[in-house]
C-alpha cells in the first residue's frame, strides 16, 4: 500500500486503491468491446486474422501502462476505432496501398507527432483551429463510423440508381443487429455499466441459437493460449514503402486525426478528474501527448493502427478515478483477455455492428456545440461533416471543412479571424486537391 501511495499520490488526489480499481473496471467494461470491433476493421484491410487481436491488445496494454505509470492519467490508450476506419475502409480500400506500406504511413505520423509535441508547435496547431471546426471533425468520423457499421450488417446496400439503399430487413444478421442497436442503447439510457460489451455478446448468442453463425467447439479453443502474440504483424510495416509512394495527405490525415482527437479527450477527462488548473493549465499533458505518440509508433511496429486516448475513459473518471493506478488497472484486464482471444473469432460482423452505430451517435453529440447561427462557420462545419462518409474519406472532410472556413472568411471581410497556422493548414489541403486533379 505504501509503495502505491508513492507511486500514485492516492491521499493527495483524495481517492483510494479500492476507488481506482472500480474505476478501472468501469473503464474496462465500457472499452473492452474493441477487443471485438478493432481486430475485425483490421482483418478488412486485409492482415492475418490470427494476429489482430493480441496486437490490439498488446498496444492497449503497452500504451496504458505508460499513462498510467509515467503521465499519470487514469485514461486508457488503444487503436482508435476512426483512424482504424480510415486505415481499413480507405488507405487499404479505394487507396489501394498494402497494410504494411499503410503502417508505414503510421510510424511516420507517430513520429510527427512526438516532433510536434516536442517543439510545442502541437499547442499552436490546436489554438489555430477554431473550436467548431474541431467539434465537426468528431461529429464526422461519427458519422464515418456509424456508416460503416450499417454498411457491416446489411443495414444499408450499394445501389447503382441511388448510390446506397436500404438493405434486405428480412436477413436474420440485419435484425439482429437491429436488435441489438435498441437492447445497447436502452442499456445505456439506463446507465447499465458495459452495456456495449452486452450487447454485442447477446447479438452473439442470438445469432448462434438461431444457427446464424456457427457455435463454439473443441476446435474453437483447441489454439488455446498460443495465440497471445501478433504472429504476421510484428515489424511487418513498410517504411521505406510509404516514404518511397508520398503519402502526403494519408500522414497528414493520420497526424491531424491523432492530434485533435488525442488533444479533445485529454483536455476532457483533466477537467472532469480536476487535472485542469483554472489558468487552463493541465498537470501532466506532455507526458499524456508524448505518450500517445510513443503509441502511434509502438502500434506500428506490433501491426495496428494509430493509438489514441479512448473518451470512455470518462466512466471511471466519473466512478472515481483519480491516478495512473487506474489506467494500470485498465491495462491488467486488457492483458487478462489475451486469454480470452479464442472467444473473439466467434463474434460475427453483425454483433459488433450496432457498437459503431452507438459510437456514431455518442461522437454525434457534439453537433450541439457548432455556431450555426455564423454561415462561415456554419457551412465549412457542415462539409466536415457531410463529406466524412459520403466520400468514404475522412481526408476530404478535413480538406473541405479547414479550406472553405478560410476561403469565407477570406470572401467575407474577416480574414483576420484566420490564424496564420490554419492558413497553413488549409493551403497544405489546398495543393493535395490540386495535385488530384493532374
Amino acid at each position: 500500500m505504501q509503495l502505491l501511495e508513492r507511486l500514485f499520490h492516492l491521499k493527495e488526489r483524495g481517492t483510494t486503491v479500492k476507488t481506482e480499481c472500480l474505476a478501472g473496471l468501469t473503464t474496462f467494461m465500457a472499452m473492452c468491446y474493441i477487443l471485438f470491433v478493432v481486430p475485425g476493421m483490421l482483418a478488412d484491410a486485409g492482415m492475418p486474422v490470427a494476429g489482430t487481436a493480441p496486437a490490439v491488445v498488446w498496444v492497449t496494454v503497452l500504451a496504458t501502462l505508460a499513462m498510467g505509470l509515467w503521465a499519470g492519467f487514469p485514461v486508457a490508450v488503444a487503436p482508435g476505432l476512426g483512424i482504424t476506419a480510415f486505415f481499413a475502409y480507405y488507405v487499404c480500400g479505394p487507396a489501394g496501398y498494402t497494410w504494411q506500406t499503410g503502417l508505414g504511413a503510421v510510424f511516420i505520423s507517430g513520429v510527427i507527432f512526438l516532433l510536434l509535441t516536442v517543439t510545442r508547435l502541437r499547442q499552436m496547431i490546436i489554438d489555430a483551429v477554431p473550436m467548431d471546426l474541431k467539434y465537426a471533425i468528431v461529429v464526422g468520423i461519427g458519422a464515418f463510423i456509424a456508416f460503416i457499421g450499417m454498411k457491416n450488417c446489411g443495414l444499408v446496400i450499394a445501389s447503382p440508381s441511388t448510390f446506397v439503399t436500404l438493405g434486405d430487413l428480412s436477413q436474420p444478421p440485419t435484425l439482429l443487429a437491429v436488435g441489438g442497436i435498441f437492447l445497447i442503447g436502452a442499456l445505456m439510457a439506463l446507465r447499465v455499466t458495459g452495456a456495449m460489451i452486452i450487447g454485442i455478446l447477446a447479438v452473439t448468442l442470438a445469432g448462434m441459437a438461431l444457427g446464424v453463425t456457427p457455435g463454439p467447439s473443441a476446435a474453437t479453443f483447441s489454439q488455446g493460449t498460443g495465440a497471445i502474440f501478433p504472429s504476421g504483424l510484428f515489424l511487418q510495416m513498410d517504411l521505406a514503402g510509404a516514404l518511397g509512394h508520398g503519402l502526403f495527405s494519408i500522414i497528414f490525415t493520420l497526424t491531424m486525426v491523432d492530434l485533435f482527437d488525442n488533444m479533445g479527450v485529454l483536455i476532457g477527462l483533466a477537467q472532469k478528474a480536476g487535472f485542469m488548473r483554472q489558468d487552463g493549465h493541465i498537470r501532466g499533458l506532455d507526458r499524456a501527448l508524448m505518450t500517445d505518440s510513443c503509441a502511434t509508433m509502438a502500434s506500428a511496429l506490433l501491426g495496428t493502427t494509430t493509438a489514441t486516448s479512448y473518451l470512455e475513459c470518462a466512466a471511471g473518471v466519473a466512478a472515481g478515478g483519480r491516478t495512473g493506478l487506474t489506467a494500470v488497472v485498465i491495462a491488467g484486464l486488457f492483458l487478462l483477455s489475451l486469454f480470452l482471444m479464442p472467444v473473439v473469432s466467434l463474434v460475427p460482423a453483425f454483433a459488433t455492428a450496432p457498437v459503431l452505430i452507438i459510437v456514431g451517435a455518442l461522437m454525434m453529440q457534439e453537433v450541439g456545440r457548432i455556431r450555426f447561427a455564423d454561415f462561415t462557420v456554419a457551412l465549412p462545419a457542415f462539409l466536415t461533416i457531410i463529406s466524412m462518409p459520403l466520400t468514404f474519406n475522412i481526408a476530404t472532410g478535413f480538406g473541405f471543412g479547414f479550406v472553405s472556413f478560410v476561403g469565407l472568411k477570406a470572401l467575407t471581410g474577416r480574414f483576420r479571424e484566420v490564424r496564420p497556422v490554419m492558413c497553413a493548414i488549409a493551403v497544405c489541403f489546398a495543393v493535395n486537391f490540386a495535385l488530384r486533379l493532374q
